[in-house]
């Protein structure tokens, strides 16, 4: 698929999605570079802000299989990625999938489970398998993974392990809607006249597949892939930070960041990009000192200092990359 044909699919994805889920163009981009880039996006904030309407509607205009699943305290590992089941007929015992067998899984308030289960994702997320009993079962692509997580000063909550944390390649908050886009969020439901909204289709899962693929060809500079290095070693020297963001966030800057140019319909990336995703890509993977915590510094802010400090490379309209490993 050429480039040009992922970035007019995903604004038509885009503009779907913005008819129901009001405002927060700038989050719904956060979101869908997160998926184009083949990653897995955590949407934390307050309850009530969009976050599953917003994993249900990306999951209809992509034509993605859809599944579920509710997170309580006492929800066990087999309950995420299936077990075995003996079949008196046979005599054997047989594997049922779990809910993680999908192409798009909600996993709705994920930080409301106890760790051991919050880690049952892990294998899922970061290798496309899930081992159950020793037999190990691969996951089909595509698979994504989008979490919501409320606040963590929130009764019944548990802290994301940092391990887990990183294996999402963005974190996106929502914020409160505007009073236009409040009242706008009203008369839309009134003209729909039922509580759920249904999307149709802008693509499937093998043109998602295609687009995803396709973002091999968006060019990066080596200059922005300086910058990008730049950012995230800023972030484990940084005064108030006591762990900063390992490669791997270095990682997610360069694939979201490339996501984010085919939004534009660019077949480059510009330290623009860089920079518009550097919050959600790096804020999470910051571990700050003890202190900050109770001065609640917010990690978002200081990616945003980094950002407006270090020094950005000139760009020109064409970058110089010529694709060679070196």
């Amino acid at each position: 698929m050429e480039l040009a044909e992922v970035g007019r699919h995903a604004r038509e994805v885009l503009d779907r999605v913005n008819t129901v889920v009001v405002g927060k163009r700038d989050a719904l981009e956060l979101v869908l570079a997160g998926i184009l880039a083949g990653g897995h996006v955590l949407l934390e904030d307050f309850p009530g802000l969009a976050k599953t309407l917003t994993a249900r509607c990306f999951a209809q205009t992509l034509g993605l299989d859809f599944a579920r699943l509710q997170f309580t305290p006492d929800l066990l590992p087999a309950d995420v990625t299936g077990s075995f089941l003996y079949n008196q007929r046979d005599g054997d015992f047989v594997f049922r999938p779990g809910p993680v067998f999908t192409d798009l899984l909600l996993a709705d308030e994920i930080n409301r489970t106890p760790p051991k289960t919050q880690a049952a994702l892990l294998e899922a997320m970061q290798e496309r398998q899930v081992s159950v009993e020793g037999v190990t079962h691969r996951l089909t692509a595509p698979f994504h993974v989008l979490a919501t997580a409320n606040p963590i000063e929130y009764e019944g909550t548990y802290p994301l392990p940092e391990a887990q944390l990183d294996r999402f390649l963005l974190r996106v908050s929502f914020g409160y809607p505007s009073a236009e886009e409040e009242q706008a969020m009203l008369r839309r439901r009134m003209t729909r006249r039922t509580e759920e909204a249904v999307l149709e289709p802008v693509v499937d899962a093998a043109a998602l597949t295609a687009m995803q693929h396709a973002l091999e060809d968006v060019a990066v500079e080596d200059s922005v892939g300086r910058y990008i290095v730049d950012l995230a070693s800023a972030t484990r020297d940084h005064p108030q930070v006591q762990v900063g963001a390992s490669p791997r966030g270095s990682l997610a800057l360069l694939l979201a960041a490339r996501a984010r140019a085919a939004l534009d319909g660019r077949d480059y990336v510009v330290p623009e990009d860089v920079k518009r995703v550097a919050p959600a890509a790096l804020a999470h993977r910051l571990s700050l000192r003890p202190e900050m915590w109770l001065r609640r510094v917010d990690p978002v802010a200081i990616v945003e200092e980094i950002c407006a400090r270090t020094p950005v490379p000139a760009s020109g309209d064409l970058p110089t990359y010529t694709g060679s490993p070196s």
